[in-house]
This record gives C-alpha cells, sequence and structure tokens, in this order.
C-alpha cells in the first residue's frame, strides 16, 4: 500500500506507508512539527495499535485487514467556529467514496453520516473518523483528519460493528477502497474550499443518520427521551425537537439508543 491515489489534485502525492504505528494521527503531527508535512501528505498503515475515535473511544482495527490513514489538509480559508463545516466534507467526502464501489451486495442508500463523524451502513458501524485541528489566531491552520474503515475484518468485538467483507462476502483490495475514499474526501474539500457551503450542507444533511427520525437518546445525566434529528448547528451540535422544544447537544452531551 504505498501507490499514489490516482486521479487526486493533491492528496496522497507525498504519502507514507507504515507496516506499524501507534496513532496516523500522530505520526502525520510529528512531521507537521518537524515542517515535513504538506498539504496532502497521506498516512497509512497496516496495524494501527492505539488509534483514537471520538469520545477518546480506543479504534479497534485487526491487522493488515482494514483502513487505517490520515491526511493532512491546511483550511486556512476556514474561521475557527466554522471547523465543523471541515468534517462535514470529510465525512460527506468518506461515504462519497464508499458509495462509488462496484459491489451488487452494497446499496449506497444504506450508507450515513452518524452524527457527529461516524460512518454508518444501515444501523451498523462502517468506519469513524477523528479531525484534530490547530488554530492560530481566529482560522485554522491545519488539520489532521483521521479515517479508520473496516475493511476485511470479520469479527469485532462490538455487536453494531461491520465490515465491506461482511457485508459482501469479498475480500476487497485496501488500495481500491482508499484511492475512491480518498478520492471522495478531496472532492468535498475542494468544494468547500471554492464556497459551496450550502451545497455541503445540503448533502451532508441529506445523508445524516436517523435525519427527521425520531429516536431515543440519552443524556450525560441518564436521562432518556425520544426526539426528531432535524439538523446540525454550524458549530456542530444536533439539533433535536423533543415535543415543541428544538434543543442542541455538543458530541459528549448525549448519545443514541438502540
Amino acid at each position: 500500500m504505498n501507490n499514489i491515489p490516482a486521479n487526486t489534485v493533491f492528496i496522497g502525492h507525498h504519502r507514507l506507508n507504515l507496516p506499524s504505528c501507534h496513532s496516523t494521527n500522530d505520526e502525520c503531527a510529528l512531521l507537521l512539527q518537524q515542517g515535513k508535512a504538506f498539504e496532502g501528505t497521506l498516512i497509512s498503515t497496516d496495524h494501527q495499535t492505539a488509534g483514537r475515535g471520538q469520545r477518546g473511544n480506543q479504534w479497534e482495527s485487526a491487522a493488515n485487514q482494514n483502513l487505517t490513514f490520515s491526511v493532512v489538509l491546511l483550511p486556512t480559508f476556514l474561521r475557527a467556529d466554522e471547523q465543523f463545516l471541515l468534517s462535514m466534507a470529510v465525512a460527506v467526502g468518506v461515504r462519497e467514496g464508499l458509495a462509488r464501489l462496484d459491489h451488487p451486495a452494497l446499496d449506497p442508500a444504506a450508507l450515513s453520516v452518524k452524527w457527529p463523524n461516524d460512518i454508518y451502513y444501515q444501523d451498523q458501524k462502517l468506519g469513524g473518523l477523528l479531525l484534530e485541528n490547530t488554530v492560530r489566531q481566529v482560522s485554522l491552520q491545519h488539520t489532521i483528519a483521521g479515517i479508520g474503515l473496516n475493511v476485511n475484518q470479520a469479527n469485532f468485538a462490538v455487536a453494531k460493528a461491520t465490515s465491506l467483507f461482511l457485508l459482501t462476502g469479498t475480500a476487497w483490495d485496501r488500495e481500491e477502497v482508499l484511492q475512491s475514499v480518498v478520492q471522495g474526501v478531496e472532492r468535498q474539500y475542494l468544494q468547500l474550499r471554492n464556497g459551496q457551503r450550502d451545497t455541503l450542507r445540503a448533502h451532508y444533511l441529506r445523508h445524516l443518520y436517523r435525519y427527521q427520525e425520531v429516536h431515543r437518546f440519552r443524556e450525560t445525566d441518564g436521562r432518556t427521551f425520544a426526539g426528531e434529528v432535524v439538523g446540525v448547528s454550524p458549530q456542530g451540535h444536533l439539533v433535536i425537537r423533543e415535543e415543541t422544544q428544538l434543543r442542541r447537544f455538543g458530541m459528549k452531551e448525549i448519545e443514541f439508543l438502540d
């Protein structure tokens, strides 16, 4: 897995693949500190031993089975309070890349973005993202977008996880999946850089998990309630209608219940 992704403008043109590492995000951060990373630098690994997910969770990934990689972006065109737009672009791009994979058992309509940054197939987790931003004054300076996708793993400790292999019964070429996903991420990022924010928001909502559906949630104090997902605020808060009240929740303030 050392090829430069085909048909990209800049992502992956500077690429490193490591047999094993603790975290590809950490490896990108080290290159940035050393002045050796550029926009589009991509670091992938065959075995990530200490990958991080949202909420500080560890990302489970079997060696040589999945995709774990990080991309360096320089979104200086975004203010610090607009950083969720970048999360949207990366999530929509990953979903788009997966939707372009050609297999009769894969239904693109079943792929969704579960707020804030998980990739779902129907009601099972297929992947996750972790964006780490550095801010200078009022603007984003650089972002490390970590992406983990379950490709050929057959067994998971968590019940709601799945993989392309489990969904299709086919062993996938991880490089083929990477190429498609990277192209999708770059396409969405360039559109965001070109100012197509409304298009991005519409695309994100169109593929938002449980959008305009009533679901059960649990707050940090243990209270559960039923509400309708009606959107995401510009700051990245999930907006839920509970009866007649609109409520906004940050990433660590609420969780979906089965």
